[in-house]
């Protein structure tokens, strides 16, 4: 009987009498290591894909992969930028390859259904990328049954839950970095890495729609935030980390049939 969620802390023969069973689920929980503002640390995006991740996995009897820690370069309208000191990035033929060499390393050992939780919004595309790679040569390889996912743990907030953490309205998804999502999912589940007393007020950012090459660091707010985190509480986190493992629970039952 596996005794931990973490495949790390899993030794070999316990993983391998979890893949035998036949029906395990692993998740991979990717991040990066990207500023998110005077007031939270650089982990942020790997922090709460690694939480959500275990928050899932205790209701599916999953395993969580050790997490990337590094994505795809930040950019101006969703990450603040690239140029920002502290903010260290994947190409994209790396994030690719990454992927698929793990998520077939998996599939390989016997797991045959990955899902990939994202908390970086520019990882996607390369994410999706690795995963399509990986299952193809799995397949070809005689697995015939290797599955995967890919989600954003965002894009399971319904309507209900932003009008309780935004009651004076939803500015969009484009402007949250560093502002009052992850801000008071980080209150909630790492408060001691969060200085509210640090956090920027100013108002959101007026992005353009388009990029710019070099980027510009004076489009983007000095702060490094998109919006000011401003009304974040641990209470709003508690509520966006119930609907967020809800959703993706049902997701990954729907699928897969946990």
């Amino acid at each position: 009987m596996v005794t931990t969620r973490s495949l790390e802390d899993l030794d070999a023969h316990s993983y391998q009498d979890y893949v035998a069973g036949g029906r395990g689920v692993v998740l991979i929980p990717t991040g990066a290591t990207e500023q998110h503002g005077p007031h939270m640390p650089m982990g942020v995006d790997a922090m709460l894909s690694r939480a959500i991740s275990v928050a899932v996995a205790g209701e599916i009897e999953a395993l969580v992969a050790p997490t990337f820690c590094y994505g795809y370069k930040s950019q101006p309208r969703s990450g603040g930028g690239n140029h920002r000191t502290g903010t260290t990035s994947l190409s994209a033929q790396a994030l690719i390859l990454q992927t698929k060499d793990v998520v077939l390393g998996l599939l390989q050992d016997g797991i045959r259904q990955v899902v990939v939780i994202n908390g970086h919004y520019e990882n996607y595309q390369f994410l999706y990328e690795g995963l399509d790679l990986a299952v193809q040569e799995a397949r070809s390889l005689g697995l015939e049954d290797a599955r995967a996912m890919l989600l954003s743990y965002w894009d399971f907030v319904d309507d209900e839950t932003l009008e309780a953490v935004f009651p004076d309205g939803f500015l969009g998804w484009d402007i949250e970095h560093g502002g009052v999502l992850e801000t008071s999912l980080m209150l909630h589940l790492h408060p001691d890495k969060v200085d509210m007393s640090r956090a920027p007020a100013h108002p959101p950012a007026e992005l353009t729609a388009y990029d710019v090459f070099p980027e510009d660091p004076a489009r983007t707010p000095d702060s490094g935030c998109l919006s000011s985190p401003a009304g974040a509480t641990a209470e709003r986190g508690e509520l966006l980390l119930h609907t967020v493992r809800s959703g993706i629970v049902r997701a990954v039952t729907s699928e897969f049939g946990k």
